[in-house]
């Protein structure tokens, strides 16, 4: 299978933190994401996956609350070697320098975190990320996190947009649905306009 498109290959990404061109980056960890990680128990240390990172201000929260088994992928070096910049005790075993699709389910990981990951990629392989996540899940596992519940017209190049129907049906094959709504507390130029997910592997 074809995983990355060309358009959307590592150079591409890498231009555009070079350029600037960073929408999605919001220079820090969102609040959805935040009040869910508040609420998760330290002392389990569960094997946390972030695919697609950026700037991984995601895994960043996590090591300072002190989960200490978190790991990042992304396909652009811009993105771990920001993290790595910002948290110096960030493990860098646990920085992939990666495609997604190729990452190996063995061991499986408790928690993917879905952040502006999704909506990089092209449509055509939205139902192999479905698939891949429960992949590399544990039976039980849970995928969380944001994907954007809006029509962003006819764009060329990330981010794509979608519908909660639409969505429904990557997913349903493979996790149970506990949570599936509008976000309620998402930075005020998202208000609206994020779907907060909260998927349990079948």
């Amino acid at each position: 299978m074809k995983t990355v498109l060309p358009d959307f290959d590592a150079a591409y990404w890498q231009a555009r933190y070079d350029d600037g061109r960073d929408g999605w980056d919001t220079r820090g960890i969102t609040p959805p994401l935040r009040a869910y990680f508040d609420q998760m128990a330290v002392a389990v240390q569960p094997r946390i996956l972030i695919p697609g990172a950026g700037r991984a201000y995601e895994a960043e929260y996590l090591h300072q609350l002190g989960f200490r088994q978190v790991f990042v992928a992304d396909i652009a070096p811009e993105a771990l070697d920001a993290l790595a910049a910002r948290v110096p005790g960030f493990p860098k075993e646990h920085l992939m320098l990666a495609d997604f699709f190729g990452l190996p389910n063995d061991p499986p990981y408790d928690l993917i975190v879905e952040q502006t990951f999704f909506c990089a990629l092209d449509s055509a392989l939205r139902p192999a990320y479905a698939r891949q996540c429960a992949d590399l899940l544990r039976p039980g596992g849970t995928l969380m996190g944001l994907l954007f519940d809006a029509d962003f017209g006819p764009v060329q190049e990330p981010p794509f947009g979608g519908s909660r129907e639409e969505y429904r049906e990557y997913f349903a094959p493979y996790f149970e649905f506990r949570h599936f709504e509008t976000a309620t507390n998402s930075l005020k130029p998202r208000e609206g306009r994020e779907l907060f997910i909260c998927l349990k592997k079948k």
